[in-house]
């Protein structure tokens, strides 16, 4: 299915409509898959969704020092914890994005996030930037991913969130490949969408991401660049909440990607825990993991609720 572009060394300006377009239209947004009705009635849909990078991310750029590896054991060791007893206490679904490497050094964690009955999801093997791999490197390491997640916890990944959802031009075609359900990676809509490729439908399902749902954005902190929290939590939650109350008002998605070694700190998981009472305030909405959206987005559009059109 893969089109190569047209390098040609040119810049830009100088591309030719046919090279322009290619580009553009390699990957795009097709039809929605908002659906008519959500299940039982309700108004809009929730998918909370957590990525437990852990140390995956400073392994990544081969930061080996205990410092920036004590941040992301924070993450499994405080932040997941307090996130799985504020789920648990609002009886709240959530698909966790697991990088393979992470459920390899704590399988007992991936397996809990499945017998608590929530779903993991690809993510990577170790949070590796796709936009950097020749095709068959991101291939391999994606079916690798697949593999070990299931072979830890039991269950076959139905869905991937790429690593900081970076997709390259060989993504789509390895998404198909692994015959996914959905991908949750791409920003073209408020609500599930359907992946077009060169204008032709997929079948996949897009469950889309924003970073203004992302807790990294606002409260991140890097200690040698530029990248420092600026946002108080009380002043993100407002944001989310008029997020949700936005999708819950166009009978929409809510979807949120947050981050146990950022989110879990002790007041960030107040205002997270605000976040969950304000949803949970509303008796007509429904909570869903991010299999259980594409799976009914895709019954109610006629996709049918297998694999995607390869």
């Amino acid at each position: 299915m893969t089109v190569p572009g047209a390098d040609t060394g040119k810049a830009p300006w100088q591309w030719g409509e046919e090279e322009w377009r290619r580009h553009v239209e390699r990957v795009r947004a097709g039809r929605s898959l908002k659906p008519a009705r959500w299940p039982g009635g309700a108004r809009a849909a929730v998918a909370f969704s957590f990525d437990p990078d852990h140390e995956t991310i400073p392994l990544r750029d081969g930061e080996v020092m205990p410092g920036k590896l004590s941040q992301g054991e924070y993450g499994a060791r405080v932040g997941v914890p307090r996130i799985l007893r504020l789920l648990e206490r609002h009886a709240l679904p959530a698909t966790f994005f697991m990088p393979a490497v992470c459920a390899l050094l704590r399988p007992q964690e991936a397996r809990g996030y499945v017998e608590r009955g929530h779903e993991v999801a690809i993510h990577g093997w170790i949070h590796e930037r796709n936009m950097e791999l020749g095709g068959q490197d991101e291939r391999e390491l994606a079916l690798r991913c697949a593999d070990t997640l299931e072979r830890i916890t039991g269950r076959r990944p139905v869905g991937i969130r790429t690593p900081s959802w970076d997709f390259s031009e060989h993504t789509l075609d390895i998404t198909l490949e692994l015959g996914l359900s959905y991908d949750s990676s791409l920003m073209a809509d408020d609500d599930p969408y359907e992946i077009l490729s060169y204008g032709r439908p997929t079948g996949l399902v897009e469950i889309p991401p924003e970073w203004i749902r992302d807790d990294a954005v606002y409260l991140n902190m890097d200690r040698y660049s530029a990248v420092r929290p600026y946002t108080m939590p009380r002043h993100v939650l407002e944001l989310w909440r008029d997020e949700f109350d936005g999708a819950y008002a166009e009978g929409g998605l809510f979807e949120i990607t947050l981050h146990p070694h950022v989110i879990g700190h002790r007041s960030r998981a107040v205002a997270l825990e605000q976040l969950l009472e304000h949803v949970c305030g509303r008796d007509d909405v429904w909570y869903a993991t991010h299999a259980q959206i594409a799976e009914h987005v895709r019954r109610e559009a006629g996709l049918g609720d297998g694999r995607p059109v390869t």
